[in-house]
């Protein structure tokens, strides 16, 4: 049967199951290894080619002190050696022939000198054979194999029988020799040759291999302790992964207030849970505002069954009532009547249905031109025509918008004074934008109807407009909540546009009524759809609850922004603010000092009404007006 072979994949599959911490171990295991075998090996040739040249130079320097001894060597023992016991030397002529001399005891004998190990070992080079050169070449150094010759004592008995310093020096004769081959050349006769002169190797294989075994037992050593050392860092390194993986869990439980532990952002791992944390704060966000979105669709939904249910009971009721009273006396008069409830029934529901209708255009950015002229002036004349039609007892001022004092005599201006933007009484300047002119007149024509429905028909109303400076962007502007903090930062805005003398213009509308007002935990709802501060939702007087929520969506659609805020001495005010289209820059000329204009924020208005006694003329009357004014606010719900 062929054998199975696993896919390729396989191995990278296996090795992806390996945990992060193991593979970095083992890569340092691995770097280790490879670099202490690397630095082994390297010393190891170079000590070793450094004793080779080193014995080299010793056979050439001793070269010729042996060539001069040569005719001596025909009367020495084997074991002499001319003062250079280490030494063989052979001497041949010129043919390779290897010479010979007599001895003192009248032999012929081979001119040549061989060292003699204890215990009676002799260890020679293999040279060529006499009458032979071979691949040898003069004057260069070569190795060659030993020829050795051991006692029969020696030879027949076993290694274990032999001690270790038998041993070594058996070792040591079996070690190879560097021989080096010169000329010689006698003056005398002119007789030339070959002269042989080697060392054996084995002092040299002998230090090379203890540096070697050194040089392996302290890698062995720096390997383990670098591994050792290695875990103890990735273990310490990896604790903050360990802790944004139990964090990842609690998460995943579904505590999303859950963040990882702050670390150095300049490290991988701090700038990982950077990262993460910023990701866990907009999934958090995401959440709560899903959350929030979702119970806002229920009742949304809610609402608006309710609200299109209420006419469309009174419809099914008026027909069946007219069905069950058409064979009576006097059924075409009640059919009229029934008719007419009909009728006012289906109306309120044709309002309800498109006023959703423009709702979800809106949100879907559609059903509205940004392109158009709007003259907001004439716009707001036709607005306070229209509230003067409706209510003509109603005392309507208008006037005039200005942030805070009178920058040229640094008093209050009279009139109504609220988060810092003041109503003077004044015809009203000429403001025109680029925008939707049905949309924003609509806008006003919703707060003109909320005022009506809500507010005394004798309670006096203020009608302002101005065109202000800010330094924000509208694109910041139409994201900002419609609440009190929202219109204080737009305040600081041009505050600091008026230092800056640069920034974007604005068009801000305001109608300030003195009905009963909306309580403060309130105000931020009204904007909402469906809203009632009525729980019974009579809608006794009218309205789908629908007008705010379309305003807030148009004046966000301008980039703008919509609040609601308490009118001081009672009431409710309504803040439009819309960008006109046009940017202020700063002056080239700088040399001449600016003097810079007054604002009042909503905490600086405070300040003046705790210090108005201390002050005099206009300023003074002012902050004891807004006290008084603060004293009695009242905090009646009414409905948006």
């Amino acid at each position: 049967m062929a054998a199975r072979r696993e896919p390729a994949g396989s191995v990278r599959g296996h090795f992806d199951k390996v945990p992060l911490s193991t593979k970095l171990v083992v890569i340092i295991f691995a770097l280790l290894l490879v670099g202490c075998g690397t630095i082994t090996f390297a010393i190891r040739q170079m000590v070793s080619g450094y004793l080779i040249d080193r014995l080299d130079n010793q056979l050439t320097s001793q070269a010729q002190l042996a060539f001069s001894s040569a005719d001596k060597l025909a009367q020495q023992a084997p074991t002499s050696s001319l003062g250079v016991s280490n030494f063989f030397v052979q001497v041949r002529d010129s043919n390779n022939e290897i010479l010979t001399s007599l001895s003192s005891d009248g032999k012929r004998v081979q001119m040549e000198a061989i060292p003699q190990l204890k215990y009676g070992i002799i260890s020679t080079p293999m040279l060529p054979s006499s009458g032979s050169m071979g691949n040898v070449t003069l004057n260069t150094p070569f190795s060659t194999p030993a020829y050795v010759e051991i006692p029969d004592s020696l030879r027949t008995s076993s290694t274990d029988k032999l001690t270790n310093e038998q041993r070594e020096v058996i070792a040591s004769a079996q070690s190879p020799w560097r021989v080096v081959a010169i000329r010689w050349v006698n003056s005398s006769d002119n007789s030339y040759g070959v002269l042989y002169i080697g060392l054996s190797m084995g002092d040299q294989i002998s230090t090379v291999e203890t540096i070697t075994e050194y040089c392996l037992i302290m890698s062995a050593a720096i390997i383990v302790l670098g591994v050792s050392i290695g875990s103890l860092v990735v273990q310490h390194t990896f604790k903050p992964l360990k802790h944004i993986e139990k964090t990842a869990a609690k998460i995943a439980a579904g505590d999303l207030s859950q963040r990882v532990p702050k670390l150095p952002e300049n490290t991988e791992v701090g700038s990982l849970s950077a990262s993460l944390n910023a990701m866990l704060s907009r999934i958090e966000s995401s959440f709560r505002e899903q959350e929030a979105t979702t119970a806002k669709m229920k009742r949304f939904v809610s609402d608006a069954s309710h609200e299109l249910r209420t006419p469309l009971a009174a419809i099914h009721g008026y027909a069946e009532l007219y069905k069950m009273q058409r064979e009576y006396p006097g059924a075409l008069e009640r059919a009229d009547e029934a008719i007419g409830h009909i009728e006012k029934s289906s109306t309120r529901m044709t309002v309800l249905v498109e006023d959703l209708l423009s709702l979800a255009r809106l949100d879907e950015g559609r059903g509205i031109d940004l392109t158009q002229p709007v003259n907001v002036t004439l716009l707001m004349g036709d607005a306070i025509e229209d509230l003067h039609a409706i209510d003509p007892q109603r005392d309507i001022q208008v006037g005039r918008i200005q942030l805070g004092a009178d920058s040229t005599q640094g008093q209050f201006q009279s009139g109504i004074n609220d988060g810092g933007l003041t109503f003077v009484k004044a015809p009203m300047p000429e403001i025109t934008l680029t925008g939707d002119s049905s949309r924003i007149r609509q806008v006003v024509t919703n707060i003109v109807g909320n005022v009506h429905r809500y507010t005394p028909n004798d309670s006096p109303v203020q009608v302002s407009l101005g065109r202000v400076t800010a330094a924000i962007d509208p694109d910041v502007l139409g994201k900002l909540p419609s609440t009190d903090q929202s219109l204080d930062r737009f305040i600081e805005a041009v505050q600091i546009s008026q230092g800056t003398k640069s920034g974007t213009d604005y068009a801000v509308i305001r109608m300030a009524d003195h009905g009963p007002g909306v309580p403060a935990d309130k105000r931020s709802q009204i904007f909402e759809r469906f809203y009632t501060a009525d729980p019974s939702r009579a809608r006794q007087k009218g309205g789908t609850g629908l007008g705010l929520a379309i305003a807030q969506s148009v004046v966000k659609a301008h980039r703008g922004l919509i609040c609601a805020s308490e009118t001081p001495g009672g009431g409710l005010t309504f803040t439009i603010i819309l960008p006109t289209g046009s940017v202020s820059e700063a002056p080239v000329d700088q040399t001449q000092p600016v003097q810079k204009k007054g604002g009042w924020s909503r905490a600086s208005r405070q300040s003046a009404v705790k210090t108005g006694g201390g002050q005099s003329g206009e300023a003074g009357e002012a902050a004891r007006a807004a006290k008084a004014a603060d004293a009695g606010a009242s905090s009646n719900a009414l409905g948006a």
